[in-house]
């Protein structure tokens, strides 16, 4: 297959390794650009809460122990002052238990009878910068900011102490860039083998959703073909093998098409030469011999008319059953009082025939309904009965029947003609179908294959009896109509 420039493979995979580089490019500048000012905002969003954690419990007599968890648990360092700058506790994420200074209590011994000693941490340089930016503030919060180290305290009431304390609460900003250097180190493996990676799986995510579309794209321009032996593997994804569900059919149906075409144009080329030739042959017959002869030109004229009137059914059966073969011609369907069609065609066909002496004899039974098309039935009705009257026997008897049985209404034309061959029989709802021993004129052969379709489309069945000289029964059996008006009294 040829190879094409813009195919949805290639789509496919250069989009799919644009996704890739994007997605890289994101996690690149997130772990190593802005890492770092993530990792600020954090740490000084987190040193607020601590703050404000122990502000609110400043009051309990267990705040030191607090202090202690509190700090070791967020690595942060945590003094509490006087508002001169004396010690009161401290505690950072390496040591816990210092004890509460108080100088109103006595000093503390332990079990051995020996003065405990207090030992604090010493205060960071910037102690005296904070103290002084606190005791400035008008609402006693103060917060210091560089590179490293981000402070942040406020006055609160501190257990034990008489006067407002200062809570200093600090910790280091710096600490994740060693950390981002291995990340940067890291992510550069990650990346180069991702790509790879990413790459050889594109090649075959791509290869396996190009496959079934290029098989698909083969079929459709093999659509109607004879040989459309295109190949698609099913079981890729829904949507393909319902399309490829749908590409079978509409070949099936343009194969039908085309056949249907020919056999138009074999058999229709036929049935239209002769009237036509007929025509030309009496029309130069009076051009030549008879326009002298009143009598005889008169009989021309008669036969041109005749054979012009046969063409022009024949081209209206021709235009009739192709409307009813598209797909598109769906008819509408409502409520159809199948007794009253049938009675109106029987009368149509009564004062047109019965001067030529038929008889149509009728037993139809009242007020059954169906859901279909009255126009179409009305047609498919005609039609049988216009073949009963063209294949009447001597006695010129037409039987026109509607019954009904359990849940379905039965039509039935019948007559007293020749019959029909047993072989014969089951070809002759078959369109063009003319080579069955029956006479009459303008037979096209389309009369029997437009009831069959109008049938086929109200879900009813066609079916034909007969046996030969002794007539023939046509049925149509169709379903009665549940939901039919009640006759009223």
């Amino acid at each position: 297959m040829k190879r094409k420039k813009n195919s949805f493979r290639k789509k496919l995979l250069s989009w799919f390794m644009f996704f890739t580089v994007v997605i890289f490019t994101v996690l690149w500048l997130l772990q190593t650009v802005f890492l770092q000012k993530f990792y600020n905002g954090m740490i000084i969003r987190n040193t607020v809460k601590v703050a404000d954690k122990i502000s609110s419990e400043s009051q309990s007599s267990d705040i030191t122990s607090y202090i202690d968890d509190i700090s070791r648990s967020n690595s942060i360092l945590v003094f509490v002052t006087d508002t001169d700058g004396n010690i009161l506790y401290s505690s950072d994420e390496y040591k816990k238990g210092h004890k509460f200074k108080d100088e109103r209590l006595e000093r503390p011994y332990n079990g051995n009878g020996k003065e405990m000693r207090f030992h604090y941490r010493e205060l960071p340089e910037n102690y005296t910068e904070f103290l002084s930016a606190v005791n400035a503030s008008d609402n006693g919060e103060a917060e210091l900011k560089n590179d490293d180290i981000y402070v942040y305290g406020r006055l609160i009431d501190f257990y034990g102490s008489d006067e407002k304390a200062v809570l200093y609460v600090g910790t280091t900003l710096n600490a994740v860039g060693s950390t981002a250097r291995i990340i940067r180190i890291q992510l550069i493996w990650v990346t180069l083998l991702s790509i790879i990676i990413a790459f050889v799986l594109a090649l075959f995510m791509s290869k396996s959703f190009s496959k079934p579309v290029s098989q698909l794209n083969e079929k459709a321009h093999k659509l109607g073909e004879k040989d459309n032996d295109a190949e698609f593997s099913e079981g890729f994804c829904t949507e393909l093998d319902e399309l490829n569900k749908t590409l079978d059919t509409t070949s099936e149906k343009l194969k039908k098409n085309r056949e249907f075409q020919n056999e138009l144009l074999a058999n229709v080329s036929h049935d239209l030469r002769t009237p036509l030739t007929m025509i030309k042959g009496y029309a130069e017959m009076i051009r030549d011999i008879s326009r002298e002869d009143e009598k005889q030109c008169a009989e021309d004229v008669a036969v041109i008319v005749e054979e012009t009137d046969r063409l022009t059914a024949l081209v209206n059966e021709i235009l009739e059953y192709s409307e009813l073969q598209m797909s598109d011609s769906e008819a509408v369907m409502n409520d159809v009082d199948l007794s009253e069609t049938v009675a109106s065609v029987a009368d149509s066909f009564d004062k047109l025939y019965s001067k030529d002496g038929y008889v149509f004899e009728r037993n139809i039974t009242d007020d059954i309904h169906i859901k279909g098309n009255i126009s179409r039935l009305q047609r498919a009705i005609y039609n049988l009965l216009d073949n009963a009257v063209r294949h009447a026997g001597e006695d010129k008897w037409i039987g026109i029947t509607l019954r009904t049985d359990n849940d379905k209404a039965i039509i039935e034309i019948s007559d007293h003609g020749s019959g029909i061959a047993p072989e014969e029989l089951e070809h002759i709802w078959d369109r063009y179908y003319t080579k069955r021993q029956r006479s009459g004129k303008g037979v096209s052969g389309l009369g029997l294959a437009i009831v069959k379709q109008i049938v086929s489309q109200h879900n009813g069945i066609c079916k034909a009896e007969s046996e030969v000289g002794a007539g023939s029964v046509f049925s149509i059996k169709l379903s009665i109509n549940k939901w039919a008006p009640l006759k009223t009294t």
